[in-house]
């Protein structure tokens, strides 16, 4: 009998090894065949923030993925029917994309054509997200992707009436701005949801309202507000105070290019543009040369820039300094979204800036082209 227990002890490690839980999401997409390519793309903030890809050829409409997360993760989802590649699948203009979260669950994609058009079955955690946007009238891609149908509907001669797009601006920003609405009021009434607290870090945006989104934020229980995104808004419900006009800009230490570390504060004596933006950022590339022109104007009399920049591969974000000849400094943790200097200042959108006098302090910020110009002239006339 004692051996028998022995052996039983011996076993029951790897027996709970064994049933660690894992996630599996197949797909039963029609006929679809090779080259048909199915991408997946996810963040798994309990694994140091990674940022985790993979892919899988669909054969006879199937294909699956297994692994393992921890907790809630966002993801990405995407369908390349011809075999174009990856970027093909995301950005094509009938891109066959969906943006999920999931747990370690099993999840399965049921249609006959897409995966836009699925059923989606096996997953708590899917069905309370779909449940949550029903309640504040969807996705903001799904906005999106009306607006531009819209817009593509309209004759061509409607599409270059300045009016015309104007007002089709305007009642995707009215939408937009009804959504955030019904996300406030849905974190109000579901302070136990982790999809409340989705719903408010969303709503919050780039420009944290304090007074409105902190008392909300406080009412959620101890284990959402320590969850990474519940820890990520309350970083940013604090930078809102701390990279105001006026306040001293935190400090921060990240290593360049050559892995040499570079502090905020070794800059100090300097006025000093602290530029978030990455080498995948179109508006980021497109301001580099005013960025260029202005560093030319006033490095020798005082002006320097410290890019920190929100990649996750070395490779593209050092290709981008060399192609866009970006001549300051530069930093990266290549964390992504997750950048330790992202997520201390707060920064949901690039490109992001704040422009620091000699003692550090924030004299400005999200300056981009004329409105820096003019600020850099006015501290520089003499």
């Amino acid at each position: 009998m004692k051996i028998k227990l022995s052996i039983l002890a011996f076993l029951l490690p790897a027996i709970a090894f064994a049933q660690k839980p894992k996630f599996t999401i197949t797909g039963h997409i029609g006929k679809l065949d090779k080259p048909a390519k199915v991408y997946l793309d996810y963040m798994d903030n309990g694994d140091n923030n990674a940022s985790h890809e993979d892919s899988c050829v669909v054969v006879n409409g199937t294909f699956s993925f297994t692994g393992t997360v921890h907790g809630i993760v966002t993801s990405r989802i995407s369908l390349d029917h011809t075999g174009q590649g990856k970027p093909h699948s995301i950005y094509a203009p009938n891109s066959d994309v969906v943006y999920i979260y999931f747990s370690n669950e099993n999840l399965v994609f049921t249609s006959a054509d897409s995966l836009i058009n699925a059923t989606v079955t096996g997953s708590k955690v899917y069905d309370e997200f779909q449940a949550y946007n029903k309640q504040i009238g969807g996705t903001i891609m799904e906005l999106t992707k009306n607006v531009n149908i819209e817009f593509s509907k309209a004759t061509p001669e409607q599409q270059k009436d300045t009016a015309f797009v104007k007002a089709v601006d305007a009642r995707f920003r009215r939408n937009v701005a009804k959504r955030n609405e019904k996300q406030l009021e849905f974190a109000k009434n579901n302070p136990n949801s982790y999809f409340g607290l989705v719903a408010l870090s969303e709503a919050a945006g780039a420009k944290v309202d304090i007074k409105k989104v902190e008392p909300i934020f406080k009412a959620f229980k101890p284990e959402l507000r320590n969850t990474d995104t519940g820890k990520e808004l309350e970083q940013r419900i604090l930078a809102a105070s701390t990279t105001a006009v006026g306040m001293q800009a935190p400090e921060f230490t990240q290593n360049d290019v050559n892995g040499k570390p570079i502090s905020l504060a070794s800059l100090k004596g300097k006025y000093v543009l602290v530029e978030f933006w990455a080498s995948w950022c179109t508006p980021c590339r497109a301001g580099n040369p005013n960025l260029v022109k202005q560093y030319q104007l006033y490095k020798d009399k005082g002006f320097e820039i410290i890019s920190v920049s929100l990649d996750n591969v070395k490779d593209r974000w050092v290709e981008a300094i060399k192609k866009d000849g970006l001549p300051w400094l530069h930093v990266s943790d290549l964390k992504g979204w997750n950048n330790a200097v992202g997520r201390l200042y707060g920064v949901r959108a690039v490109p992001q800036s704040y422009l620091l006098d000699k003692d550090g302090k924030v004299i400005g910020n999200t300056l981009r082209d004329e409105t820096l110009n003019a600020k850099l002239a006015e501290l520089f006339k003499n």
